[in-house]
């Protein structure tokens, strides 16, 4: 996932510095005792001196990722970061152990002068489970105990306080859209919910890390609900209130009839994301997440493939996923055990829907008297997208006209917005607006 919630300003470049010089003294220490040199007392008494000096650092809250980590994972993320934060030690390592400037578990072993209890810490600290793998702060091969370990593309910036914005993971899109919680139209529960899977996201390392409580993935929530209900303005909300990028997966690119390019796909995009502050938002995800099909060639049972992957990867993404669809039933119940939080955003009520309308009318734009929200809202059942829709279209009819929004021009806009959808329409789908639009238009 992403690290986690960061309390404070990532501390300044010279925090580090003590970090930074111990890791130099030990590779310095570590060459001489290869050629069985004598360590002069003065280089220990400095090393110790460093030690302590780390080790209160490193109590401080808040101190790097606004994270607690135990000792020798400390000394892991710092040993990762290093050759980037500081390059020379990159080259300490390269000399050390030959290849990659970044250290692997077998020089940490070696340059921390670890016994064989210790190594097993060591080992603990690099192990999927780990804190390290599980925030996505390191990459490393479990196979080969000389590979090196490496930190996530962008972590060392952000320790540093100089993070760029990442970019986007591939066949994703970034979603701006300037939504705060006070523009949530939402029914009390759907509203209550909401709040809730926040809930999930702001305060994980409160409950799983000062809490003790188990470790768990995503946190992923499902938005359902029809079309214009507000489930994609609802993720851009979580994400702004976050302060975090919104990524829309548009599942067109991650779906390939070849067999083992849809896995590709969706580990790329996984991949990218790891390590970063993010909202992942797969919309119209019954597309992809459909019910399982019946093994009758091998076409299915290779579908069926698919999805077990999928499955597996948002159980391991530690970052917040959110899969939106139209039709709840299409979803295999096997991925409702995987959800924090299911959500379901019904159609607006003549309450909410005047409160979109209220909202949705341009606010500075000349208005017929008679133009209320409230008859608005009971008149014509629209979703939040078909009144936002509508009231923007009424409002171009009005500019172009150089006069005011009034109800006829409400009601061709409602109309226009109507006949977007895949059915016949009528005069009388129009309700109370139908006598203010007039029969040639229809």
């Amino acid at each position: 996932m992403s690290a986690p919630l960061l309390t404070r300003k990532v501390p300044a470049v010279q925090a580090f510095a003590a970090e930074w010089e111990r890791i130099n003294l030990l590779g310095h220490l570590l060459a001489q005792q290869r050629q069985g040199e004598k360590i002069a007392e003065d280089t220990l008494t400095r090393l110790r001196c460093l030690q302590m000096e780390v080790d209160e650092a490193r109590s401080e809250p808040g101190y790097a990722l606004a994270t607690t980590f135990a000792s020798v994972e400390w000394d892991v993320l710092f040993c990762a970061v290093a050759p980037e934060a500081e390059p020379r030690l990159g080259w300490t390592f390269q000399q050390l152990q030959g290849g990659s400037p970044y250290p692997s578990p077998a020089l940490l072993q070696e340059l921390l002068a670890m016994d064989a209890s210790e190594a097993t810490e060591l080992h603990a600290a690099l192990a999927p489970g780990g804190a390290l793998r599980r925030c996505g702060f390191i990459r490393v091969d479990d196979t080969d105990f000389y590979k090196p370990i490496q930190p996530v593309p962008g972590l060392a910036a952000r320790l540093l306080g100089c993070a760029l914005p990442a970019p986007p993971p591939p066949g994703a899109t970034l979603v701006n859209l300037p939504a705060s919680w006070e523009d949530l139209v939402l029914t009390p529960a759907c509203h209550i919910m909401v709040d809730e899977f926040l809930f999930w996201i702001r305060y994980r390392r409160i409950v799983e890390e000062q809490w003790g409580g188990q470790t768990s993935s995503g946190p992923v929530a499902l938005f359902s609900g029809p079309s214009g209900t507000g489930k994609t303005f609802t993720a851009a909300v979580l994400a702004n209130e976050q302060g975090w990028p919104l990524y829309r997966i548009d599942l067109s690119q991650v779906v390939n009839k070849y067999i083992g390019e849809t896995e590709k796909n969706l580990a790329r995009i996984f991949e990218a994301a790891e390590g970063q502050e993010a909202i992942l938002f797969f919309d119209e995800a019954d597309a992809l997440f459909g019910k399982r099909s019946q093994v009758q060639d091998a076409h299915d049972r290779y579908a069926n493939l698919e999805i077990g992957y999928l499955l597996q990867r948002i159980e391991t993404h530690h970052g917040p996923c959110i899969l939106a669809t139209n039709i709840r039933e299409n979803l295999d119940t096997a991925f409702a055990r995987r959800f924090q939080m299911v959500i379901e955003f019904p159609r607006p009520d003549a309450h909410l829907r005047a409160e979109l309308w209220r909202r949705l009318l341009p606010p500075r734009a000349p208005r017929a008297s008679d133009v209320d929200p409230v008859f608005l809202g009971r008149a014509v059942n629209l979703t939040g997208g078909q009144i936002r829709n509508a009231a923007l279209h009424s409002a171009y009819l009005a500019a172009g006209a150089g006069a005011e929004i009034t109800l006829p021009r409400i009601a061709r806009a409602v109309w226009r917005e109507l006949c977007k959808e895949d059915r016949e329409v009528s005069r009388t789908d129009l309700g109370e607006l139908c006598r203010f639009i007039r029969e040639d238009l229809c």
